[in-house]
């Protein structure tokens, strides 16, 4: 047995017993910074060491500092579990080792990005033709969505923001809802735009229509986004994007969704309503890294039109083999990446149309259930209406809040964490994970039970 071959065999059994281990460990990790770096071995050695060896002490060293976010039982932030085949195929995507970015470089790698991204804009309901990118996460996708909505509004006014940057040119307004999650700020921090006008939002941090109207009718004829949002983090709400987005055309301004979790909804018969007009946005960014569970990182920028996101991202080089048609590096920031696509397409080949329907349904189901338990549980409320994954609860007032959710830690039987909305501490609980079952959202009720009678 050669080295890798003993390495890969090292990785595998360690994998395995990782897995194995999910249904009944702790989901809070049991090691500290510092024990791990001990047990690794702070100082670098002077010489080589057995690739199998390496292997085995990085797992045997991190183990008790892993956090079980692949848990049925980890709800702690909106973080998917791992799709079989889509583990599987991810496996494949560090062994075949492609640099994903052209055709001529990586046949197989295209043709699979082009057969996923058919896949999505049919499973979401989004305009055939338009162009979707294999990014690192939502934030990112987000910023690939928006640098084409900023090139095309600002091409609208006349000005070439590729050859002319932003200094000089027309100032681009940005409209946004308050409720707005924080990687739409961040994006637009990058795109050199500052901070969005923010647009009132109803109590479940819907975007007001009536508000934005208003606020467009303020801003004359400068270039314009407006970023709309397909599940707020805290309620799950969507924005109204019929009425939106039609006041949003009347004022010429490039529509965009921030739908990380939430734009999967359109996949299920029962859920797609909650996206109901959303297909008539401009561009649409979405993580499969959460609700379709397959591995970190990839996140999903689509664009209706294929020829703004070429305009913001895509590049020539002389040493590049580019193809006529366009190649996967068009459509992201990054030259160099992973192969995503594989593991996307993997996930869909493996549930097919009705596993996603299917897996968006359960996930909803289990939110459903801890609001009707949480309902019935002492001294405990659930704050919002519980339209898709999220639940927002409260335990009294902020201090018990509090108290709630560090017993709960302790206990370990899951993670559940806390936020701040509107005003008052809530334990926030997103259902994203593929394998979370019945039982393990009876479990994590009854944790919650037993923390609120220690608080």
């Amino acid at each position: 047995m050669d080295a890798r071959e003993a390495a890969l065999r090292q990785a595998h059994g360690h994998a395995l017993r990782w897995l194995a281990s999910l249904e009944d460990r702790r989901v809070p990790a049991r090691a500290s910074v510092e024990e791990i770096v001990r047990a690794l071995g702070p100082e670098l050695p002077g010489g080589p060491s057995p690739p199998a060896d390496v292997v085995d002490l990085l797992a045997t060293a991190c183990e008790p500092g892993l956090t079980a976010f692949p848990s049925g039982r980890f709800y702690g932030f909106v973080v998917g579990g791992t799709e079989p085949a889509a583990l599987a195929a991810d496996w494949l995507v560090s062994a075949w080792d492609q640099n994903s970015v052209m055709r001529a470089a990586s046949p197989a790698y295209a043709a699979v990005e082009e057969v996923a991204a058919a896949w999505l804009l049919d499973l979401l309901g989004l305009p055939d033709g338009s162009a979707v990118g294999f990014t690192t996460g939502a934030t990112m996708a987000n910023f690939t969505c928006l640098a084409a909505g900023r090139d095309a509004v600002l091409r609208r006014a006349g000005w070439n923001v590729a050859r002319d940057g932003l200094t000089g040119g027309p100032a681009v307004r940005v409209l946004a809802g308050e409720d707005r999650h924080m990687a739409v700020d961040l994006a637009l921090r990058y795109l050199g735009l500052g901070q969005p006008e923010l647009v009132a939002a109803d109590g479940q941090g819907r975007i007001e229509p009536a508000a934005l109207r208003d606020a467009l009718a303020s801003g004359g004829q400068r270039p314009t986004l407006v970023v709309l949002q397909a599940g707020d983090i805290h309620s799950g709400a969507f924005d109204p994007f019929t009425e939106t987005i039609g006041a949003a055309r009347e004022a010429d301004a490039w529509v965009h969704v921030d739908g990380a979790f939430g734009l999967w909804a359109a996949c299920s018969p029962s859920y797609a309503h909650l996206t109901a007009g959303c297909a008539d946005a401009d561009s649409w960014a979405t993580d499969a890294h959460k609700t379709l569970n397959v591995p970190y990182d990839c996140g999903l920028a689509v664009v209706r039109d294929p020829s703004a996101v070429r305009a913001a991202m895509g590049l020539r080089g002389d040493y590049l083999i580019q193809h006529e048609q366009g190649d996967p590096i068009d459509k992201v920031p990054e030259l160099s990446r992973r192969g995503r696509a594989f593991t996307v397409w993997a996930a869909l080949r493996s549930l097919g149309r009705s596993g996603v329907a299917e897996l968006v349904e359960r996930l909803c189901r289990h939110a459903a259930a801890f609001a009707a338990g949480i309902a019935r549980t002492e001294g405990a409320s659930v704050l919002n209406d519980v339209v898709f994954t999220q639940v927002c609860a409260e335990f009294g007032d902020d201090a018990r809040t509090e108290r709630v959710l560090a017993r709960l830690l302790d206990d370990g039987t899951t993670w559940i964490s806390g936020s701040t909305w509107r005003g008052r501490r809530v334990m926030r609980i997103s259902v994203s994970n593929w394998s979370t079952t019945d039982e393990d959202v009876a479990r994590a009720l009854d944790a919650i039970r037993r923390a609120c009678a220690d608080a």
